[in-house]
């Protein structure tokens, strides 16, 4: 009987890694097809897309898409957005779902109901209203004091992203801040601590795991956006991100896709390295966060 199990157990695990094996496979073929691609020649590509390359064109094709996309100034304009973006929505978020978790009323639960129901609506759906509110106030490119800064140049971009990305990462907070005992926040005001005290210096430094999960998950979908910056920076190339910069490698006529599959894995290699260096973090955050 327990050679049985024993052997039900072993085949289990065996179909199980199998399962897990073509997991694996299935989505890391797209990346590896972008990677074959981008190793080939022009005529390589147009004859078998996947055979054996003639000529390996590695350096040359990774060369050409650090050039043509400006990649020094893409990380820069994309490092600019995301981080501002990431802080101000942890930041923000938090105190909202702080408020909106201590503060309990009916309004308190509209407003948490309308930021849950507001994840629902698809980008698209707003995308031109947008864009015409933001051609009024020419928000998305601005000088300050006669003095032009990168950074301010895209306070519009980051604007929108603040707005799209608040729903989220208040609903994570919100769920997370409920496992804080009120009592914490009790004692410090008994003390003569303020509001903003009682919440920077008692309730922020106890949403770690939750902040490192919103601000993880932001950084992946700001990073990779493509369609807003498109819609909000338009034609200013200098404030381009990395995702608008694969933009000129796809002409009207012809298409180098070598150098563009380089240009994508480019883009792609940071988001995937920080993935898998913070995946644990995201796991136990999302599970801490869950709503109770």
């Amino acid at each position: 009987m327990e050679s049985k199990v024993r052997k039900k157990s072993v085949i289990e695990l065996i179909v199980r890694n199998i399962f897990r094996v073509f997991l694996i496979l299935l989505f890391l073929f797209p990346v590896g097809i972008l990677f074959w691609v981008s190793v080939k020649t022009p005529k390589d590509i147009s004859n078998n897309l996947l055979g054996w390359p003639t000529q390996w064109n590695l350096s040359e094709n990774y060369s050409k898409a650090v050039e043509k996309m400006d990649f020094v100034v893409g990380i820069r304009n994309s490092l600019i957005v995301t981080i501002i973006s990431t802080v101000c929505l942890c930041v923000f978020s938090s105190m909202a779902a702080w408020v909106l978790v201590r503060r309990k009323s009916k309004i308190s639960t509209f407003i948490f109901m309308l930021f849950s129901v507001s994840m629902l609506i698809p980008f698209q759906c707003v995308m031109i209203p947008l864009l015409k509110l933001w051609g009024k106030r020419g928000i998305s490119g601005m000088d300050f004091f006669g003095y032009n800064f990168n950074f301010l140049s895209h306070t519009g971009l980051i604007l929108a992203y603040i707005g799209f990305g608040s729903a989220m990462s208040i609903l994570l907070y919100h769920g997370f801040i409920k496992g804080i005992p009120v009592e914490l926040e009790e004692a410090a005001a008994i003390d003569g601590c303020s509001n903003v005290g009682i919440f920077f210096k008692i309730v922020f430094p106890l949403l770690g795991p939750i902040t490192t999960t919103v601000a993880i998950i932001n950084i992946m979908w700001i990073w990779n956006d493509y369609l807003l910056p498109k819609q909000m920076i338009g034609g200013t190339r200098s404030y381009w991100t990395l995702p608008l910069q694969t933009y000129s490698f796809f002409g009207s006529f012809t298409v180098d896709w070598g150098v563009a599959a380089a240009a994508l894995l480019l883009i792609m290699a940071p988001v995937i390295i920080f993935y898998l260096v913070a995946q644990k973090k995201i796991v136990k955050g999302v599970v801490d966060g869950a709503v109770k």
